[in-house]
């Protein structure tokens, strides 16, 4: 019996740079689950006791592999000036700042397997509304 597969974990290094600090190397892990088809993780500090967390659009990260994205919390932009070629992630929350570089490759790398587990445009097959609507009316109550 072949067992079905329903994540995507990629361990990376990510350079992290905030205003007025020096640029920081960090464990990075991008995450992927088929429960939730639209959106990805970038995981920085693993294995910390507290890794911060961001959520945002897979399509958003495919996008940025060729051009700048998005707008408010999280921006996505290539950067094939520098060797090797990154993917700028800059993350904004309340007067904060952070510049993460992740190498296109292993962007790449991770998307292809996202890709492979829920194609593009199939996302919504993925969705449990039954499940979204009781997790909706269970933080309601």
């Amino acid at each position: 019996m072949r067992k079905s597969i329903h994540s995507v974990v990629y361990e990376t290094m990510a350079q992290v740079k905030v205003r007025g600090e020096p640029t920081v190397s960090l464990l990075a892990e991008l995450r992927y689950r088929t429960a939730d088809p639209y959106a990805v993780c970038l995981s920085l500090g693993v294995p910390l006791a507290t890794p911060i967390d961001w959520f945002f659009a897979r399509s958003l990260l495919t996008e940025g592999l060729h051009l700048s994205v998005g707008t408010g919390d999280v921006l996505v932009i290539p950067r094939r000036r520098g060797h090797p070629a990154c993917v700028r992630i800059v993350l904004r929350a309340r007067a904060q700042e952070a510049a993460v570089d992740i190498e296109m490759s292993a962007v790449s790398a991770f998307l292809l397997r996202t890709l492979t587990l829920v194609p593009e445009g199939k996302e919504g097959a993925h969705v449990d509304l039954d499940r979204t609507v009781a997790d909706l009316l269970e933080e309601a109550e």
